[in-house]
């Protein structure tokens, strides 16, 4: 099987499981506790912390474990408005936000009353303009994303921080496709709250991070005990946060050589398509690791399931979209819904685990099914 499908999710590396194993293995405490057992697992919870804030040069209190990106999404997002609603009640995003964003601010207007400027992409991105002409005085809350998780564009991240500096309005990073892959540092960013997910890196599922400055204040979305300094409540997934902290450690440490090898790839890729009649819907900033590509005249759904046959997984966009009917809403808030793009494009998503041999192969079904 050749697996090019790592923006939905990239498997675990060996550092990732070793970490979880052992956590499995010798320390079944819950972190909470006070005896020996229990020291042992919040000393174990504090040197994770402190290695998921190195990675984003912060202080280890303002990293905050969550179950994923959707959570991470859902409390920046919901806590920070409910909060601070007494401010104004307009957000800003745009039309290419994941689910997670995109349905949480559909939420927040449907059962609160906010108002929500959803901006239009320019060239497959959105610029430090287009948010500067949306603000207003009751903007409190600005949500982007980092990397596009179907085209890999990258956004402006540091110009719209700046240009955020001097407003009331917070700024939240979905930054779930870029964390593990660039250096990120929030508050150099002029980011005040930033979401990631472990399984996007080489982690385990079902554990995520939030970035919260210290001046931040959020309505709580869980509700029991005081964990996370009382930030969410829930006993912390030790053996999910071992095996994250492991994985993004090691991410950190290969970062320039990671890049550059899945840009080698991507360049590969793209001459072995040579003779085939393709665009690129991936704008020219953008990560190397996702490729959105289409082919005229062709059935992406159709294509899909021949290079399965084949051994090979590609997508045709965001997993959480899976088996449904809808096309890609990236692609049609790009070129508009009745474009026949969206019948015809597909996503090849690369991490540092794949070959130039396994980008061949894939070149070679191109050619095969399509023809020459």
């Amino acid at each position: 099987m050749i697996y090019l499908d790592n923006a939905a999710t990239s498997p675990l590396t060996q550092k990732a499981m070793d970490a979880m194993t052992q956590v499995m293995t010798s320390n079944l405490a819950n972190p909470s506790s006070i005896h020996a057992y229990g020291r042992k697992a919040s000393q174990a919870l504090r040197l994770d912390r402190q290695l998921v804030a190195n990675y984003f040069q912060t202080n280890p209190r303002n990293i905050v474990f969550t179950s994923g990106g959707s959570e991470s999404n859902n409390t920046a997002i919901k806590g920070y408005a409910l909060r601070n609603q007494d401010k104004g009640k307009h957000l800003i995003t745009s039309q290419i936000e994941h689910h997670a964003v995109l349905h949480v601010m559909e939420y927040l207007e449907n059962r609160f009353g906010f108002e929500v400027t959803y901006l239009e992409p320019i060239n497959g991105s959105i610029t430090p303009d287009q948010v500067k002409d949306a603000l207003r005085e009751d903007t409190i809350l600005v949500s982007l994303m980092y990397a596009n998780n179907e085209t890999g564009a990258l956004l402006p991240i540091a110009e719209i921080g700046q240009n955020l500096a001097q407003h009331q309005a917070v700024f939240h990073v979905d930054a779930v496709q870029a964390v593990g892959k660039l250096a990120i540092h929030p508050e150099e960013l002029g980011i005040d709250l930033l979401s990631a997910s472990a399984h996007k890196f080489h982690g385990p599922k079902g554990v995520g991070i939030l970035y919260q400055a210290p001046h931040i204040l959020l309505d709580n979305l869980l509700h029991g005990g005081e964990q996370e300094e009382k930030r969410r409540a829930s006993t912390e997934n030790l053996i999910g946060i071992a095996g994250m902290a492991a994985a993004l450690d090691e991410a950190s440490q290969h970062l320039q050589a990671n890049y550059d090898y899945i840009s080698q790839l991507r360049e590969h890729f793209l001459k072995e398509l040579e003779g085939l009649d393709y665009y690129l819907n991936s704008p020219e900033d953008s990560l190397p690791h996702v490729i959105n590509l289409g082919f005229p005249a062709a059935n992406n759904g159709a294509l899909l399931t021949r290079l399965d046959l084949l051994g090979i997984a590609v997508s045709t966009g965001s997993a959480c979209t899976a088996g449904t009917v809808d096309p890609s809403h990236v692609l049609a808030a790009m070129y508009g819904k009745t474009s026949a793009r969206l019948q015809e494009s597909i996503r090849v998503s690369l991490s540092e685990l794949n070959t130039k041999e396994e980008l061949s192969q894939l070149a070679q079904a191109l050619h095969q099914i399509l023809g020459d």
